[in-house]
């Protein structure tokens, strides 16, 4: 179409989101996450693990039910992808949490799912494939980690200008975002052969929105644990990267690994709701998460003041 989405939105799109996280945070911040390996590995561990493990048992229960195996598989494939490479940085930014760390578990987790999602899907799915780990590696080094990089070292130039003007970086992440999903949608309902019926897609969403929430509260909770050493900022960045699945990584995946599949538009219905509901549900929760996180942060400095010597 027009908007030759094959261009913009794989290489320009991206690259925009991480020019701007480059250039809007700060590069101690950035440093300083790359130790926090604790955070990472629980991230990690979670989305590339416990996520596909949980979708598969509870998708041997839905086996019994009426429901479009096809896109059972398709639930399947969502647990069996990386963490996004957008959406979770966008909204741990828009609530105020740690966006360093958002940001290296987003590039991190994109990297190994390159390697780590073929292989998860051939064990779940038994669907096997060619590939190109080396063309889909550069793909992400130059539009994740180049832009990154180049938004760091630009920042250090105007860093002063930037601190008095303060740039809407927020907002201007969200539309580029909005438009990759436009794009996504366009691209998959347009396909004349996909057969849908009501009945299996209003479940799909039903579950995509259940397992969200449950995953978001099981997060939460083990983040929030008083021997866990998290921080309130640490606990937002896990809850949207733990949970969240990439649709910009995840549909050129599905296009590679299910190649000539006559089922492949039915299999990626599932990753494409799951994408926008994590985005609706995210916004959503973004006021309730941020009142939480300053109350915490607030109760957490008050408990560290030193009393003030009682005068007897």
């Amino acid at each position: 179409g027009p908007l030759k989405p094959e261009i913009t939105i794989t290489y320009i799109a991206v690259s925009t989101i991480f020019f701007n996280s480059g250039l809007s945070l700060k590069t101690e911040e950035l440093t300083s996450a790359l130790m926090h390996v604790k955070l990472h590995l629980f991230v990690q561990i979670f989305t590339l693990v416990f996520f596909p493990t949980a979708i598969w048992l509870f998708l041997q229960l839905l086996s019994i039910t009426p429901v479009n195996e096809w896109l059972l598989k398709g639930l399947q494939t969502v647990g069996c992808m990386p963490p996004p490479v957008s959406s979770a940085v966008i909204l741990t930014k828009a609530v105020g949490g740690n966006e360093a760390a958002a940001i290296f578990n987003s590039a991190f987790g994109s990297f190994l799912g390159i390697v780590i999602t073929p292989l998860l899907l051939l064990l779940f799915l038994g669907s096997s494939s060619s590939v190109p780990f080396t063309s889909i590696f550069s793909q992400l080094f130059m539009t994740v980690v180049v832009p990154l990089i180049i938004g760091q070292i630009v920042r250090r130039y105007i860093k002063d200008w930037l601190e008095r003007k303060k740039p809407p970086f927020g907002t201007i992440s969200s539309c580029v975002l909005l438009m990759i999903i436009y794009t996504t949608f366009c691209d998959t309902f347009a396909n004349p052969n996909i057969d849908l019926d009501k009945f299996s897609l209003i479940i799909i969403v039903f579950i995509i929105f259940s397992i969200q929430m449950s995953f978001m509260f099981l997060t939460f909770l083990f983040s929030t644990r008083n021997d866990s050493s998290f921080t309130p900022a640490d606990t937002v960045a896990i809850v949207f990267c733990s949970t969240h699945k990439s649709l910009t990584l995840g549909i050129p995946m599905l296009k590679i690994v299910f190649a000539g599949y006559e089922h492949l538009s039915l299999i990626s219905v599932p990753l494409l709701i799951y994408h926008p509901a994590q985005i609706l549900l995210g916004s959503l929760l973004v006021p309730t998460i941020k009142s939480w996180m300053v109350s915490r942060q607030k109760a957490q400095k008050l408990t560290r003041q030193p009393k003030a010597p009682v005068k007897v």
